[in-house]
């Protein structure tokens, strides 16, 4: 992926795959819905293919589950050859092993499975006949794998209960398997195909058919027991500082949707943090009050061929939070103070014990931040030196599509972790459509500070962290809807 020049996908390819692919890399979308007259056709994405191979392009072409198991890889792979265009395959694990292992069900188990078919239920409809022996397939393995069968469940249930399947041998379809939005129907090939009616259960599906279908309720079926399965929910990080809290959230079984509000830069001058470093043995106090001013503070430390070990041997190092102390001690340096609340006013509070007067502190951070933290160790006495580390300018990557799911009601939650991530938000969308947006979502905030900004600006919020760090934020998400558990993940 990244080194493709040119990355064509299908509908089902896991869309954060596509993260990976460089951003002048070219994106074509050939998905094909059933019913769709406007999808990309076989012959079609094979001249892609071609053209594309022809032109000399390292061509990705990324496909859900196994190109080679109904995948049409094959076909692909065939006219690759004939245009004398060379190839690798990288096999995937095929959604008829993935969406039922999800699902918590094993396609074989020692005493009640040994064998496994896997079959198509969407044959090529130009045949003009079905392929599929269906007298052979009922009793020809334990365990029934359907692919793309939904649309003919009543009439392949039939025909597997006339070729001698029993009526009450268990079968479950999965719809979008492995994924947030996967969703279980269960049943009997007596009536699987009124209770997948009933439940309004559209294609993408895989259908299992055998015993193994009883072992979902022994408690095999993890990932739909998530805290956090099915929810989506809204990243308003920096890109680069997204990472962490998008993992966390994935982990819990939540559907991420980065929108970064904010870019973190390279400040328009760096003048003023050269002169601090340039002094940095006149400071008795070194204060960080981010992850990005550790990282920015240590990167231009390096660019003058230094390190923290420039600081000097008395000069006392506080970090408004466990956050930002971490970033800190991973680059070897203990932390002398963290306040029991990760907010400005403690960190004030944490220092009072120790005589400022005459004192000079560092405090490298973002160009535009509160005042309070320096305002207040200036009234204590000490001398403040705040010198811009980095700078934060407002993101509206993603826009078009965020209006899109929150409007169509898709997105469960949107988080805030800082208050410039607030502020970029309503000046991305506007306040007035800010608050139309937001209004059918919930709303968690990292703590009150950032809190205080989404109300000051109007807005609702359902949740706050009662710990300011991104734990604490996950866990404030988790807590929202436990305490709500009928509210459906959309």
């Amino acid at each position: 992926m990244e080194q493709a020049d040119a990355v064509v996908y299908d509908r089902l390819a896991p869309e954060a795959l596509l993260s990976y692919a460089r951003s002048d890399a070219e994106r074509i979308y050939v998905g094909k819905k059933p019913g769709d007259d406007q999808a990309m056709k076989q012959d079609e994405i094979n001249r892609v293919l071609v053209e594309l191979g022809r032109a000399g392009k390292t061509v990705v072409r990324l496909k859900g589950g196994d190109p080679y198991i109904f995948g049409r890889g094959g076909e692909e792979a065939l006219e690759l050859i004939e245009a004398g265009i060379p190839f690798e395959v990288v096999p995937g694990v095929t959604s008829g092993v993935a969406a039922p292992a999800y699902a918590g069900i094993p396609v074989t188990h020692r005493n009640v499975s040994t064998s496994v078919a896997f079959i198509t239920g969407h044959e090529d409809p130009t045949k003009g006949r079905s392929d599929v022996d269906w007298k052979g397939i009922a009793n020809g393995a334990d365990t029934l794998v359907l692919y793309m069968g939904v649309g003919r469940l009543r009439e392949i249930s039939s025909e597997l209960i006339a070729a001698g399947r029993g009526p009450e041998t268990p079968v479950a379809v999965v719809r979008w398997g492995t994924l947030p939005e996967q969703r279980t129907v269960t049943g009997t090939l007596r009536d699987i195909a009124d209770r997948v009616a009933e439940a309004k259960l559209k294609p993408p599906a895989i259908t299992v058919v055998g015993s193994v279908v009883d072992l979902r309720d022994s408690g095999l079926g993890w990932y739909e027991k998530r805290p956090l399965f099915g929810r989506r929910v809204v990243v308003t990080r920096a890109r680069a500082q997204a990472g962490e809290l998008s993992a966390e959230l994935e982990g819990l079984g939540a559907e991420v949707r980065e929108f970064p509000t904010i870019e973190v830069r390279r400040p328009e001058d760096f003048g003023p943090l050269d002169g601090a470093i340039a002094s940095l043995d006149s400071f008795d106090w070194l204060v960080f009050t981010s992850a990005n001013g550790v990282e920015a503070f240590v990167d231009r430390l390096r660019h003058h061929g230094s390190d923290l070990r420039a600081i000097p041997r008395g000069a006392k190092v506080a970090a408004i939070g466990p956050a930002t102390a971490e970033a800190l001690e991973r680059f070897g340096l203990r932390v002398d103070v963290v306040p029991r609340e990760f907010r400005a006013e403690a960190l004030i509070d944490a220092v009072a014990d120790e005589s400022l007067a005459g004192k000079r502190v560092l405090i490298p951070r973002a160009k535009v931040a509160r005042e309070i933290l320096p305002e207040k160790l200036r009234e204590a006495g000490a001398d403040v030196v705040v010198p811009p580390a980095y700078e934060t300018v407002p993101s509206a990557e993603g826009k078009d599509r965020l209006v899109r799911d929150l409007e169509s009601g898709r997105i469960d939650c949107v988080t805030f972790t800082a208050s410039s991530t607030v502020d970029n938000f309503v000046t991305a969308f506007g306040p007035d459509e800010s608050a139309r947006l937001l209004s059918g979502t919930r709303v968690v905030c990292i703590g009150p500070i950032t809190a205080d900004t989404v109300r000051g600006h109007g807005l609702r919020v359902d949740a706050e962290a009662s710990e300011y760090t991104i734990p604490g934020l996950v866990g404030a998400v988790v807590d929202l809807f436990a305490a709500d558990p009928a509210r459906e993940a959309r």
